[in-house]
């Protein structure tokens, strides 16, 4: 699995192909690591970008590591509002989505100090001008709420190693904007592999393998994030749904065509049904054609609820029992912290401070 050279998009992109038919040979040889940052609801960007892919990967029999990075809602904010809150929606919609928490572990950065304690050492194996220049935290800087960068920010692609290395994950599903995090995991780890493994290798150097989903824009036409309003949460339910897709962004040709370059909002929208609906959206724009961009929506509303329904119900028998979720982080919390103590335990051992 190790491979030293640089985790460029087309390598990563070559290495996914060959991963993904490995994976349908022997998925028990792999482990994964995925997880997110509890910073509000999930949307539909989240589940076609990711979340579907993880329950695929489970179903395949992958292992699989959820972790909801709460410690890493702290990187671009002051406080953590409302976090119990949120933390147990996350667990709400994995569990709605067909996240499994029998063959998934579900965990939290907090609940396990082990993993959080790889950090130390871990930072002694990067210089500080190897993390000032990753592309990807200088543009989560660029983005922050806060006047300042906290040391947080500074060190986060070192904790993102930690909640990788601690289970010692094969594969990181990522988008290409996380190449850089995952290069310098796998930095961290081959540092540590010829600084204290004496010819054995405690860590693998992990793998992206890259999801080939789709980008879908927001219903103001930019970047579908949870803190524009221009979302589609996965907790909405249809009519609000309905109330969104209404109001979302199209443009003012009347016949609808399938055309990404030149009319991003309008294909946006018939991607999303084609999603939905196992479809190709050019057939779906050929359908409407010239009824316009109101029949649009209305086919994407359509196709939006109809294929959420299962996903909703499920949701909201698991919402009647909080209580269930926070016994499944404390099972996932507990497995994960069997896992980082003994990997933390090798590590001291590698070091020689295990005392």
């Amino acid at each position: 699995m190790n491979t030293t050279d640089t985790l460029g998009t087309p390598t990563a992109q070559t290495r996914s192909a060959v991963l993904e038919r490995e994976i349908r040979r022997d998925p028990g040889r792999f482990r994964i690591l995925t997880g997110d940052r509890p910073t509000g609801r999930l949307h539909l960007g989240h589940y076609f970008g990711t979340l579907h892919n993880r329950v695929r990967l489970q179903d395949l029999g992958v292992e699989t590591f959820v972790v909801i990075a709460d410690y890493q809602v702290l990187t671009d904010r002051d406080v953590a509002d409302n976090l119990t809150e949120v933390v147990e929606d996350l667990v709400l919609d994995y569990l709605a989505i067909g996240v499994d928490p029998q063959r998934s572990t579900i965990f939290t950065h907090s609940a396990i100090p082990a993993l959080n304690q790889l950090l130390l050492p871990f930072l002694s194996l990067v210089s500080v001008a190897e993390l000032n220049r990753n592309p990807t935290v200088k543009d989560e800087i660029a983005h922050s709420r806060q006047s300042s960068v906290s040391g947080l920010m500074f060190t986060y692609p070192a904790h993102q190693a930690a909640d990788i290395l601690f289970c010692k994950s094969h594969l990181v599903p990522v988008g290409q904007d996380q190449l850089p995090h995952l290069e310098l995991t796998r930095t961290i780890a081959r540092r540590f592999n010829d600084r204290y493994g004496n010819g054995t290798p405690l860590f693998p150097e992990p793998d992206a393998l890259l999801s080939a989903a789709p980008l879908l824009l927001g219903t103001d036409g930019g970047k579908m994030s949870k803190s524009r309003g221009n979302a589609i949460a996965l907790a909405a339910d249809a009519d609000e749904t309905a109330r969104l897709l209404r109001g979302a962004k199209t443009d003012s040709e009347r016949h609808v065509t399938y055309d990404p370059e030149a009319r991003p909002e309008v294909s946006s929208l018939l991607l999303l049904a084609a999603l939905c609906q196992a479809r190709d959206p050019r057939e779906i724009a050929e359908e409407i054609g010239a009824a316009g961009s109101a029949a649009l929506k209305k086919h994407v509303t359509e196709a939006v609820n109809e294929h959420l329904a299962p996903i909703r119900a499920r949701r909201t028998a698991y919402a009647g029992d909080r209580g269930y979720l926070r016994q499944v982080l404390r099972e996932g919390n507990a497995r994960a912290n069997a896992v980082a103590e003994a990997t933390l335990a090798q590590v001291r051992t590698a070091m020689n401070s295990h005392y």
